[in-house]
């Protein structure tokens, strides 16, 4: 029997329940933690998830009878995402006795804040770690912390702070008894299982639970907006000011976040987050796991979508070369007729993909590399973290007795879709992989694509940078230590 929809978001503020009905569908968490329940310490910087400001934890059930926490970007998030979850502020941080939480503390003790727009913005992300047990390793405090971004400071004291905050133990009793207990009433407020088909004069809003209702719902509304994480449908409401009608929400369809292997391939589905798919897809290759953790900040990543990241088509989207160049298939779906294809088909120009009104992305399938092959992928980007790439270069490359018997190498940024270059990969195919083929394929790479010049590079920059990848590739694949020391000098340079 199928539950009947219900027109009410369930979530708790804190620790206090909310029901709320007759809200604007897309009123971001953000205006509604600010606007509606004057949480004003929750602050808009850019209202496009760059600056992390805005930044609240969200508590949602593992699965497992437990609690998750994940820091998102407020200022993108619609209200409706938050059904079924709990969603904390700097507010909720104080003690009952009003003494500062053991991140605040620290803040105040490094002098971690000056003009303090951005202070609790940091606060919750320091927040997150800190429920995650704490770290003292600044690599991974520096992971935490590349989506708050600071004028004043420095950041040096709100890395001390971090290590200064220390953590807590889920397995700490009263911790593990407080996240039973918030997981156990959040179970109850959305017991019914229902599906929320939200209709307001703005727009209306549906929140399928499972694949097969947002098969049925999309075959109903054909021209609806599909919303993942809201990285990107977000920015359409907040900076073009666009109103969006319907709206259907994937981010509680249980059987689209699935990562597994199933044989010699990964299945990500088109709901699972980047964080989600993080380790999986750095156990297939570190170049690609560390692809991964540049990809927006962990803000970001926690909402952003694998799925999302390549339904949208832009043609600077970092993981769909890489997907491309490692010989991925996706798995569309229109009502319960599916197809697959391979990514690369799926891009036919800018703004136009291999995907019909009604039709969505319900699976990416990668294959891992074979023992043979090499695989690299190359972020170019002005800033090291959190940045927009220029060009990104992705290689799947195989030696047989240093003759080049396969090779894709894909480039984003280059042209209007990501696209192989299949000149370049000609000229090297069955040839010897030497200094005098390399030069060869740098040529034809030049012909495969005409870049254009925008605020991020010029077309010559661009020509140049994937040539050098392409020769970078080479000296990686040719001479043993050369890697070791690029990232070495990579990682220094950006310390």
């Amino acid at each position: 029997m199928t539950t009947a929809p219900r027109d009410d978001i369930r979530f708790l503020l804190g620790d206090e329940e909310r029901r709320l009905r007759g809200i604007d569908p897309q009123m971001t968490v953000l205006n509604y933690l600010r606007l509606q329940e004057r949480k004003c310490g929750t602050k808009e910087g850019c209202a496009e998830g760059d600056c992390g400001a805005c930044t609240v934890v969200l508590g949602e059930a593992d699965g497992k009878g437990g609690l998750h926490y994940r820091t998102v970007n407020a200022c993108i998030q619609f209200l409706p995402t938050l059904d079924g979850k709990q969603v904390l502020t700097v507010e909720h941080l104080k003690s009952p006795d009003g003494s500062l939480h053991p991140v605040q503390q620290a803040m105040v003790d490094t002098h971690g804040s000056q003009c303090g727009f951005c202070t609790p913005g940091f606060v919750m992300s320091l927040y997150q770690m800190w429920l995650d047990g704490g770290t003292d390793d600044r690599g991974a405090i520096n992971d935490a912390l590349a989506g708050n971004l600071c004028r004043c400071t420095g950041y040096g004291p709100i890395i001390e702070a971090a290590r200064k905050a220390g953590g807590i133990a889920a397995s700490d009793p009263v911790e593990h008894h407080r996240r039973m207990a918030i997981a156990d009433r959040l179970a109850r407020l959305t017991s019914d299982k229902a599906m929320l088909a939200i209709e307001h004069p703005a727009g209306r809003f549906f929140t399928p639970k499972t694949a097969d209702q947002l098969a049925q719902l999309l075959v109903t509304h054909p021209d609806a907006t599909v919303l993942a994480g809201g990285t990107d449908v977000g920015l359409w409401v907040t900076k073009h000011l666009r109103r969006l009608d319907p709206v259907i929400y994937l981010g509680d369809v249980a059987d689209l976040k699935t990562v597994a292997m199933v044989g010699d391939d990964l299945h990500i589905g088109a709901g699972a987050t980047y964080s989600a798919a993080h380790d999986a897809l750095g156990h297939l290759s570190p170049d690609l796991g560390e692809l991964v953790r540049r990809i927006g900040s962990r803000q970001i990543r926690n909402a952003g979508t694998v799925g999302g990241n390549i339904a949208n088509g832009s043609p600077i989207g970092d993981m769909p070369p890489a997907l491309i160049a490692l010989g991925a298939r996706l798995v569309l779906r229109m009502g319960d007729v599916r197809r697959e294809i391979p990514l690369q088909d799926f891009f036919i120009a800018y703004g136009k993909q291999d995907r019909a009104k009604g039709e969505f992305v319900e699976k990416v399938i990668v294959p891992k590399p074979a023992n043979a092959t090499q695989f690299r992928a190359y972020k170019i980007s002005k800033r090291f973290d959190q940045d927009i790439t220029a060009v990104l270069g992705a290689f799947a490359i195989t030696l047989e007795n240093g003759v080049v018997a396969d090779l894709r190498v894909t480039f984003g940024g280059m042209a209007a879709t990501p696209m192989r270059a299949r000149q370049c990969e000609d000229a090297l195919r069955g040839k010897p992989w030497n200094t005098a083929n390399l030069e060869a394929a740098r040529q034809a790479l030049a012909r495969d694509f005409t870049p254009m010049s925008d605020m991020r590079a010029s077309k010559e920059y661009r020509t140049l940078v994937a040539q050098n990848l392409l020769t970078r590739l080479y000296f990686e694949t040719t001479s043993p230590g050369v890697a070791t020391r690029l990232v070495g000098a990579e990682a220094m340079a950006h310390a």
